[in-house]
């Protein structure tokens, strides 16, 4: 690599130190870099050439490096020695040899005999940089008086307030982002309370839905009861005979009285699911005898003798741990929607064990069911047109839209799940897959016992209060509120919360003095925190909060984010609460 000497001057006194700096700037400027670079190079030059002038004094020699790639170099030597590594002084401000390696693309640091030490501060040049040539550079310095100092120090002064004047520009224009940014939090934050709102709204919907239908299905028992008692008193002639048309009458009556209550046992079954009040009553039993009752209970059921039901044999499987009844109605339902739509051939009911799941089959040779209709039939009260009959056009069997849209959220509540494969004209496939054992039902309030403290939301902003206290109080815990920093502190320390959800941005006392007060207690000094905010969560921010603190940012705030941090601190607070 050629190398040519531009420059040299002497490093002796702090007016040397500016020399060097408007030197290697002016230079910079010739060899085509834009002002950062220019600003880039001055910058690494003048803090080395300060480290040599507090150490003894030195040389500087600004060089123009050739092939392979244009380079400009500036070599200074010095007697100091080297600087200790960064490892070995902890905190304080950076050496100039450290700055410098934070400026330059290369930096490279030498020995040479005598002690003396040599650095080699290198910028790469642009690719296509219109440098002139070197002579051209040197005869430039020599009729400019480039070293003049009281010239470097005026330039590097213009050079400073260019500097602040950038860096205020850059502080409003981070004033003007933080700004949006609280105005977005602010709506994002506005539209999670409205989604409440309106899930609250459903929620209640949905509740009162429920209770319409259970009210409902109760009051229809009663006429239904009646309708089919006194139908069965006209059928065994109690009081007298009846014609054949009157016989065939009252079997009519009888058997639209027996449909409308299946489809009010239905209702009411839903509602139940619905409302979380169904009971389960788990037992261990064997699929060989609940296939036994289910063959004694369907066969009545079956419409003609072209459709045959069998049982596979299911002895030698493992027992089931579950709602017998339960499984029991959702095979029934599999079943009985097998026999309505096979005209003729099988409906197969089997079970095969899969690792640790009881798979549960009934197949038919049916109608089928057209691909796009396949999660339609899982809905409330929706029925498919069945496939093309012998007539041309497509049939619609009768029922209530339901025993499938129970038999899911049966099969959900059991801790398994319902699929399905069918073909139009090939018949269908269902299956139930149950654990062999049956799941604990989960209670989001089980996380905090009864007598639970409360957990304290430090928050100067309403809106975020509001979230946290919907958001904290589904998990089972009270809320307790604090509008400030102050307040919140002696809160703390006269509730002892379990755990303490804190912002860190607050007027007159901010998280951070709340974090500080905390410790100074032996009584707060140990509650969990978890810090919630809309400052930007980098190493420095976490240099200034206790290691282990659990931040979590205001933008992506969400329910599941707050559970998953008050179940890391939760359960450490279970064990002390047991100590």
């Amino acid at each position: 690599m050629t190398e040519t000497l531009l420059f040299t001057l002497p490093l002796e006194r702090e007016m040397d130190v500016a020399a060097a700096r408007q030197s290697a700037r002016h230079i910079a400027e010739m060899l085509g870099l834009e002002p950062r670079g220019q600003t880039r190079m001055a910058t690494a030059v003048s803090e080395v050439a300060r480290h040599a002038v507090q150490h003894g004094g030195g040389e500087a020699r600004l060089l123009l490096l050739g092939a392979p790639q244009p380079a400009f170099c500036a070599v200074i030597r010095h007697h100091a020695p080297s600087p200790a590594p960064p490892s070995a002084r902890p905190g304080g401000p950076l050496s100039g040899i450290e700055a410098a390696q934070r400026l330059a693309d290369l930096v490279h640091q030498d020995v040479l005999p005598g002690g003396e030490r040599q650095i080699r501060l290198t910028i790469l040049l642009p690719p296509r940089a219109a440098a002139p040539p070197p002579e051209e550079i040197i005869r430039r310095l020599r009729t400019e008086q480039i070293a003049d100092p009281h010239r470097a120090l005026y330039e590097q002064n213009i050079e400073l307030v260019r500097s602040l004047d950038e860096l205020r520009q850059r502080q409003e224009e981070m004033v003007r982002l933080n700004a949006e940014l609280e105005d977005t939090n602010r709506g994002v934050v506005a539209l999670h309370a409205e989604l409440d709102e309106r899930a609250e709204a459903l929620r209640r919907a949905s509740e009162l839905k429920s209770r319409f239908l259970s009210n409902m299905s109760h009051e229809f028992r009663t006429p239904l009861n009646s309708i089919l008692a006194l139908s069965r008193l006209l059928l065994e002639r109690a009081d007298g005979p009846l014609t054949a048309e009157q016989e065939k009458q009252v079997q009519l009556m009888r058997r639209s009285a027996e449909n409308l209550m299946e489809m009010v046992d239905d209702l009411l079954d839903l509602a139940k699911v619905e409302a979380g009040k169904v009971t389960l009553r788990p037992a261990v039993f064997s699929v060989a005898e609940m296939f036994g009752g289910l063959r004694a209970s369907l066969r009545p059921l079956q419409p003609n003798a072209a459709v045959e039901l069998t049982f596979d044999d299911a002895t030698g499987l493992p027992p089931l741990h579950a709602d017998e009844g339960k499984v029991a109605q959702i095979l029934r339902n599999f079943v009985s929607n097998g026999l309505k739509f096979t005209q003729a051939g099988t409906v197969r009911v089997s079970a095969a064990l899969e690792g640790e799941t009881m798979v549960l089959t009934v197949a038919d040779t049916g109608i089928g069911i057209a691909p796009e209709d396949l999660e339609r039939v899982f809905d409330e009260f929706s029925q498919v047109e069945s496939a093309q009959v012998a007539g041309g056009g497509r049939a619609r069997h009768k029922g209530t839209g339901l025993g499938l849209p129970l038999s899911r959220r049966l099969a959900e509540l059991l801790g398994g799940r319902i699929t399905v494969e069918s073909r139009l004209g090939e018949g269908s496939v269902f299956r139930l897959c149950l654990p062999l054992g049956l799941p604990v039902q989960p209670d989001l309030a089980s996380l905090a016992p009864a007598g639970a403290a409360s957990v304290l939301v430090i928050d100067d902003d309403e809106s975020f209060r509001y979230v946290f206290r919907q958001w904290i109080g589904e998990l089972g815990y009270p809320v307790i509120e604090a509008s400030g920093g102050r307040e919140g502190l002696a809160m703390a320390r006269a509730a002892l919360p379990r755990a303490i959800m804190l912002d860190l941005r607050m007027p007159d006392f901010d998280g951070f003095a709340v974090l500080r007060g905390l410790a100074e207690m032996p009584e707060t000094r140990a509650i969990p925190v978890v810090i919630a905010t809309a400052s930007v969560i980098d190493a420095g921010l976490q240099a200034m909060l206790p290691p282990g603190a659990i931040l979590l940012p205001k933008e992506s705030l969400g329910r599941d984010a707050i559970a998953r941090a008050l179940r890391r601190i939760l359960p450490g607070m279970e064990e002390g609460a047991q100590a």
